[in-house]
C-alpha cells in the first residue's frame, strides 16, 4: 500500500470569496516582458503554470488608463474594451487546466512616466517622477480621485468580461497610487485623503469597496499590500503602520497577498538574502486580524517549508513568482511525489533583469521560460529521438550538462566527457564564491537527472583531443569547452587603446581566483570591464581575506549591469563597508611592476595606483582548439555551444545547450523558423 502524500495539506482547496482554488499553490503577479505587445506568448507562459498545477495564475501589473503608461515596458494593458480579447487569451489558457486567473489592476502614479501617451503624471502630492526622467507629477485633486476610481471600476468590469476570476487592488513595491497615498513622504495632503493613517488608507478602502460592488458577485477581490518597506523607522513597518493597515481593512478583501517593498526587497537575490522564506517574519501576524485567506512569498521552493508555513498559520496559500518561473510544475511534482525533480530557483534575478531591459522573460534554471509560444517548448516534455544515433558532449559546464540531459531525455545514448575532476564548469567554481552558493542548484538538478538515466555515461578527468574523439567513432558531437578570461586587458573600454601590460606586472584573471589561486601579499587592483557580478564578488572575497583592494571600473557604478537584477546598490554598499577603494569612470592604461596606471574616461587624466597585483575582469576568449581540430573529421553533427560559441551569462549557456538538444536531427530550415515567429501588430486603424 502506498504511503499517503505527506504534503496533502498543500493540495487542499481554498475558498477565495466567490471562487475556489483547487489547491494552495498560487502564482502571484509577475511581469514577463511579453504583456500587451505579445499576448499569445504571455498566455502560453500562464497556461503552462496552470498545467503545472498552480491553482491560481496571475498576470502582471495591468495599466488601467493612459495616465499610467509604462512604455517602453510591455506590461499588461486594459485601457478600454479593445484590450479584452488579448487578455482573454490568458484566461482561456489558464481555465483550460482548471485553474483560476487573476489580474493585477494598477495605476502607477509617479512611477509611470507616460512616455508614449504624454499624459500628465498623477500623484498624491507634487513631486518628481520615480525615474531620472526630467518630469514632475501633479497633485491629484478630488475630481482626479473620482476619475481614478471610475477608471478602476471600469477596468474591473472589463477584467470580468475577459474571464478573470480574481481582481487585484494593488498597493505594493512602491509603484502604485494606492500605496503612494498611504506613505506620508509621498502624501502631504491636508484633506480627507491625507494626514492620519486612516485618511491615507481611505483611497485603498474605496478601491476595494468599489471593486466588490462592481464585480464581487462572481469575482474575488484580492489586495496586494507591501506591509514593510524594509527601511526601519524611515518607512512603513510591519509591526507599526503596516499592521495597522491590516487591522483597518481586515476582512474587506477576499484575499490578502502580503509582501515587502520595494521590488529589490520583495525579489531579493540569494547573494544578499540566502534564506528561502525570508518574508515570513513580516507575514506572521496578518492572519490574527483577518478571516480571509493570506498568500505570501519568499522564494519558496521547499515543500517542507511550504507545509510548515501553512501548519503554523502564517499563510493559507503558497505564493511564488520566481520559483514558478524556474519550475512551472512544482505543484504537480509535489502532488506526484517527485520532489527530487523540482528545479529550484537560484535567486539570480535574470528573470527580473529581462523585465528591466524590456525584453521577454528568461530563466537560468528553466530555458523554456518565455519560449512556450514562439518555439513550442515545454519544460517537462521534449520530442523523442529520431534515430538510434550515439551522441558525445564534450564539456560538463552549464551548456554541456543541459545538452546532455535533454538528449538523454529524448532517448539518445549520451556520453559526457569533462576534462576537469568535477562536473559543473564555471557554475561549480562560481558557486564557491561569496553569496553564490545557491547557483550550485544549476549543476545539482542536472546531475541528479543524468545519474538516474541508463542511457548516459559520465566521465571526468577526460580531456579529449581530435584523435581520441575520432577513435570513439561517435558521429554526433557537441563541443561545450567554455572560455577563459583574457590577460591582456582587452575589453569593451580598451578596444581602441590597448593597455600596456608589462611582463613585470603580476596579472591574474578570474580563472586564477576560481581555481584557488590567491594574489601575493600586498594591495590588489581589480579592473572590471565586465560590469556584471564577478568582479564585485572577487573583490568581496579578497577584502574579506584581508587584502587591501582597489576596485577600478570605466562605469559610473560598481557592477553596473546589476541595476537590472536589483542588486547594484547592495553590491556597492557591501564593497564600501569592506573598506574597498572604489575608482569609477577610470579605464586601465597600463600595468607594470607594482604600479597600475588608470585614465579618467572623461578627461584622460592619468593616475598611478600602487598594487602588488592586478586582476583583469574584461573579456573572455573562446576555447575552440578541439572544435577546430574536429572540423576535418567529417562528423555528421559538430556543434559548438555555450561559452565556447558565445561567452555570456550562465542563462545563455543553458539556453544554448537546450536549443542544441531540441534541434538535433531537425531540419535546419525548420529550426531557423523559431527565430522568426512573431506577433504582428494589427494595422487596422482604430480609435
Amino acid at each position: 500500500m502506498l504511503d499517503a502524500n505527506p504534503y496533502s495539506m498543500l493540495l487542499e482547496p481554498v475558498q477565495i470569496g466567490p471562487v475556489t482554488a483547487r489547491n494552495r499553490f498560487y502564482q502571484v503577479p509577475h511581469c514577463t516582458g511579453l504583456g500587451h505587445l505579445r499576448p499569445r506568448a504571455d498566455a502560453a507562459v500562464r497556461g503552462m503554470k496552470a498545467e503545472g498545477g498552480w491553482a491560481v495564475v496571475s498576470n502582471q501589473e495591468t495599466e488601467i488608463h493612459p495616465t499610467s503608461d509604462l512604455s517602453p515596458f510591455a506590461e499588461g494593458r486594459l485601457w478600454d474594451g479593445r484590450d479584452v480579447p488579448a487578455l482573454r487569451l490568458m484566461t482561456d489558457a489558464v481555465h483550460a487546466h482548471g485553474s483560476l486567473a487573476a489580474i493585477q489592476l494598477v495605476h502607477n502614479g509617479n512611477h509611470a512616466q507616460n512616455l508614449l501617451t504624454r499624459a500628465p503624471v498623477l500623484a498624491p502630492s507634487e513631486m518628481s517622477v520615480d525615474t531620472s526622467h526630467p518630469k514632475q507629477a501633479q497633485a491629484m485633486d478630488k475630481a482626479d480621485i473620482r476619475e481614478f476610481r471610475r477608471w478602476h471600476r471600469e477596468a474591473a468590469l472589463r477584467a470580468k468580461d475577459a474571464g478573470f476570476d480574481i481582481i487585484y487592488v494593488y498597493a505594493g513595491h512602491n509603484m502604485t497610487l494606492a500605496q503612494h497615498f498611504m506613505l506620508p513622504h509621498m502624501n502631504q495632503r491636508s484633506d480627507e485623503y491625507g494626514g492620519s493613517l486612516e485618511n491615507r488608507v481611505r483611497l485603498t478602502r474605496e478601491l476595494l469597496e468599489d471593486t466588490h460592488e462592481t464585480v464581487g458577485d462572481s469575482c474575488a477581490v484580492a489586495f496586494r499590500f507591501a506591509i514593510d518597506e524594509m527601511m526601519g523607522t524611515g518607512g512603513m513597518q510591519a509591526t507599526e503602520e503596516g499592521r495597522a493597515v491590516v487591522e483597518l481593512l481586515a476582512n474587506l478583501p477576499d484575499l490578502w497577498d502580503v509582501n515587502v517593498a520595494d521590488w529589490s526587497n520583495d525579489s531579493a537575490t540569494t547573494r544578499f538574502q540566502p534564506e528561502d522564506g525570508y518574508q515570513n517574519a513580516f507575514l506572521s501576524h496578518v492572519k490574527q486580524f483577518t478571516r480571509k485567506p493570506v498568500v505570501g512569498v519568499g522564494r519558496l521552493t521547499s515543500p517542507d517549508m511550504m507545509l510548515s508555513m501553512v501548519k503554523q498559520g502564517i499563510v493559507d496559500l503558497i505564493g511564488a513568482a520566481r520559483p514558478s518561473i524556474a519550475d512551472p510544475f512544482i505543484p504537480k511534482k509535489i502532488e506526484e511525489g517527485r520532489i527530487d525533480e523540482i528545479r529550484e530557483c537560484i535567486g539570480c534575478n535574470i528573470c527580473v533583469s529581462s523585465d528591466n531591459l524590456g525584453i521577454p522573460i528568461r530563466c537560468t534554471q528553466n530555458p523554456t521560460m518565455g519560449e512556450e509560444w514562439r518555439r513550442g517548448w515545454h519544460p517537462e516534455i521534449i520530442a523523442p529521438k529520431k534515430s538510434n544515433a550515439d551522441t558525445l558532449v564534450i564539456g560538463g559546464g552549464p551548456a554541456g550538462l543541459e545538452c546532455a540531459m535533454q538528449l538523454a531525455r529524448r532517448g539518445y545514448q549520451v556520453t559526457l566527457a569533462e576534462a576537469a575532476a568535477e562536473l559543473g564548469g564555471r557554475v561549480g567554481k562560481e558557486a564557491k564564491l561569496p553569496g553564490l552558493a545557491a547557483w550550485s542548484r544549476v549543476v545539482d538538478y542536472r546531475l541528479n537527472d543524468l545519474k538516474q538515466r541508463g542511457n548516459v555515461q559520465l566521465f571526468t578527468d577526460s580531456r579529449l583531443d581530435g584523435d581520441q574523439v575520432a577513435e570513439l567513432g561517435v558521429e554526433h558531437v557537441f563541443v561545450a569547452t567554455g572560455s577563459h578570461w583574457r590577460t591582456d586587458g582587452m575589453g569593451r573600454s580598451t578596444q581602441r587603446h590597448m593597455p600596456q601590460i608589462e611582463q613585470s606586472a603580476n596579472v591574474l584573471t578570474p580563472d586564477d581566483i576560481l581555481n584557488g589561486l590567491l594574489p601575493p601579499d600586498g594591495p590588489v587592483m581589480i579592473y572590471d570591464d565586465d560590469h556584471i557580478y564577478l568582479a564585485g564578488v572577487i573583490a568581496e572575497k579578497l577584502a574579506t581575506a584581508g587584502y587591501q583592494v582597489v576596485f577600478v571600473t570605466p562605469e559610473s557604478l560598481v557592477s553596473a549591469y546589476a541595476v537590472n537584477t536589483l542588486e547594484q546598490p547592495r553590491i556597492q554598499a557591501r564593497l564600501i563597508e569592506l573598506g574597498i577603494d572604489i575608482r569609477c569612470n577610470q579605464v586601465l592604461a597600463a600595468a607594470e611592476g607594482d604600479i597600475a596606471r588608470i585614465r579618467c574616461t572623461f578627461t584622460g587624466r592619468e593616475t598611478d595606483v600602487p598594487c602588488a597585483s592586478t586582476i583583469l575582469v574584461t573579456e573572455r576568449q573562446r576555447e575552440t582548439t578541439l572544435y577546430d581540430s574536429l572540423r576535418w573529421l567529417g562528423l555528421k553533427t559538430l556543434e559548438l555551444i555555450g561559452d565556447a560559441a558565445s561567452p555570456g551569462l550562465i542563462v545563455d549557456a543553458v539556453f544554448a545547450g537546450h536549443r542544441a538538444a531540441r534541434n538535433f536531427e531537425r531540419p535546419k530550415a525548420e529550426a531557423d523558423q523559431d527565430w522568426f515567429r512573431r506577433e504582428i501588430i494589427d494595422l487596422e486603424e482604430t480609435r
